[in-house]
């Protein structure tokens, strides 16, 4: 590592009056596995001061929620610290036995994990997860516990506290599941606070109300924060010291504001590049003959100056409208106990069309429809009225070979890539699975046709054997592209397809699809709750509120003249909306 991407904030040795909260000096990670011991941290440092939050950066698999697991020793079974020293308030974590550990966990440091549905047992109620945590950690025992359950729930920010005990985690939505879990990890008033991308999944209002309220709590606790995110935006606005790990080390440290004004590192710069802002362009297809063999995610693909153009608009011309979706409303019936029914509108009376060979995104926050609406166009749910037209056709009435036929020409890539891939299928078998459902060529054809769509999401052809397990979150969703492209739709439904990665692979899967819609004249609707990503990929954007569409137009006039006060709040509530990047 060179030694002028190092700023004093890393430093080993610490020279001021004040010792500093935690001090990780030379850490070292490794993982048994039958190979040996694989490095995954190495050699790492950090030093965070008391009422100092401090942010870790970088890609999947770079080393930063290891790194943090470490710190409370939480490390996965085949984890285990080799080297180095963890010192908190001047005591080295990694000499503890495990009950004194257990002291310091909960008590002293608190931990949010990254998903709360997840980390939140399904069979225990809310109320009983957070007073056995209380429990646990010696804060209050019998009535006393419930009644600091009660407070820490409303302090997390759910004031009917009270009458939500008794829920369980499925009947909470995702801001509240995440709430629970920072009054879980902030109920003994910690020293330090670990947030493992506390705010990863949630639209971008939710995640301000969240991240407000978080910082309220540590300040009035004196609360110190590590946020491990691949969020910039949230980095630069939330922490005043920024670390940028890659391959398990340290590449770049300092103030937040000034690494991302001007990286100096070629890893950090190529982060700043690829991260969407309010002042990105469309990304424009540059097809680039890379060899597919030696693909690295650090340095192919990210949506830097090269491939964000900075063109005032798209090439013009005039294209037919491929879907015509007309004052559709979609109402469920929701069973209040005994023969009582409640009506949820969940889509009112939405209008839109999506010209052939362009983009719409449809953004808003959880809740407002856009789901929903990509149900009905994939006709997975029923329309209570209106109209959906695809290719001149009533999508409502077909039936039987129609419908199929439908399916065949339009098909969805969902969000989570680890849950839409069957753990049990090969990739070549998950590839060739609706050739086979459709009865599409022999079993030779299949397989060649697999090599060829592994070419189009730029993966090696050696990737075909292999399983989801083995691959990155960035590989999982190349892989359900490649399903989506087996039948050659003319259009696909991205519902957030690139919102559970972080910003390199974010940026490939970008890119990937701009060129495919270039090279093969596909058709998107692209569900979306970052709006910075919409500025990306976007020709025009519907902004959804409460099941109906309040603004309409090209994704410039959106972003630049914003019309409705609740599209000028969604653009408000970007982290680091109006910061400059160094690009």
């Amino acid at each position: 590592m060179s030694q002028e991407y190092t700023l004093s904030s890393t430093a080993t040795a610490d020279t001021s009056a004040n010792a500093p909260l935690l001090q990780i000096r030379d850490l070292e990670v490794g993982f048994k596995t039958q190979r040996g011991l694989v490095p995954a941290v190495r050699g790492v440092d950090l030093t965070l001061h008391a009422g100092q939050t401090l942010a870790i950066v970088g890609e999947s698999g770079s080393g930063k929620s290891t790194t943090a697991q470490a710190i409370i020793n939480l490390l996965p079974g085949a984890g285990q610290v080799t080297g180095g020293q963890i010192l908190f308030e001047g005591k080295d974590l990694t000499k503890l036995s495990s009950a004194a550990m257990q002291d310091v966990r909960g008590r002293e440091i608190g931990y949010v994990p990254q998903d709360p549905m997840s980390n939140l047992n399904p069979v225990w109620s809310i109320g009983f997860q957070v007073e056995e945590a209380i429990k646990a950690n010696g804060i209050a025992q019998g009535r006393d516990a419930r009644k600091r359950t009660i407070e820490v729930l409303k302090e997390a920010g759910l004031s009917d506290a009270e009458d939500r005990l008794k829920q369980f985690p499925h009947q909470f939505s995702g801001g509240m599941r995440q709430r629970v879990l920072i009054g879980i990890g902030l109920s003994s008033r910690p020293k330090l606070l670990i947030a493992d991308e506390p705010t990863s999944a949630l639209d971008v209002t939710v995640q301000r109300t969240i991240l407000d309220h978080l910082e309220t709590l540590t300040r009035d606790y004196g609360t110190s924060v590590l946020f491990i995110t691949h969020d910039l935006g949230l980095a630069v606005e939330r922490a005043e010291q920024l670390v940028v790990m890659y391959k398990g080390k340290v590449v770049e440290a300092g103030p937040s504001a000034e690494i991302l004004a001007n990286p100096l590192h070629p890893y950090t710069q190529r982060l700043v590049a690829a991260a969407p802002s309010l002042a990105s362009r469309r990304i424009q297809s540059a097809r680039r003959p890379e060899t597919t063999d030696q693909l690295d995610i650090s340095s192919v693909g990210s949506a830097d100056d090269r491939l964000i153009a900075r063109a005032d608009a798209r090439e013009s011309g005039t294209h037919q409208d491929l879907i015509q979706v007309t004052n559709v409303s979609k109402v469920y019936n929701i069973r209040k106990g005994g023969f009582k029914t409640d009506q949820l509108k969940a889509v009112d009376d939405v209008s839109f069309a999506i010209p052939k060979g362009t983009t719409m995104a449809l953004v808003g926050e959880s809740g407002s429809g856009k789901s929903t609406v990509a149900k009905l166009v994939l006709q997975l749910e029923s329309i209570t009225s209106g109209s959906i037209t695809f290719d001149n056709r009533d999508v409502a009435g077909l039936r039987g070979k129609e419908l199929l036929n439908f399916r065949r020409r339009v098909q969805p890539v969902f969000q989570d890539p680890y849950g839409s891939l069957d753990p049990m299928y090969s990739v070549g078998k998950t590839i060739a699975e609706p050739l086979v459902a459709h009865g599409v060529g022999d079993r030779a054809s299949r397989q060649a046709r697999v090599r060829e769509l592994l070419d189009q999401v730029a993966l090696p052809a050696s990737t075909v054997n292999r399983y989801p397990n083995e691959l990155s979150g960035g590989q999982r969703q190349r892989i359900a592209i490649a399903r989506a492209l087996a039948l050659k739709p003319d259009v696909i439904v991205l519902d957030e397809a690139v919102s559970a990665l972080d910003v390199l692979v974010q940026g490939q899967i970008l890119n990937l699809i701009t060129d495919l819609q270039a090279e093969l004249g596909l058709t998107y609707l692209f569900i979306t709750h970052d709006l910075a990503v919409v500025r990306l990929v976007a020709d025009s954007v519907c902004v959804m509120q409460k099941g109906r569409i309040v603004e309409s137009a090209s994704t410039d006039d959106v972003f630049d003249n914003p019309r409705e006060a609740y599209t000028q709040k969604l653009l408000e509530a970007i982290p680091g909306a109006h910061f400059q990047f160094g690009r």
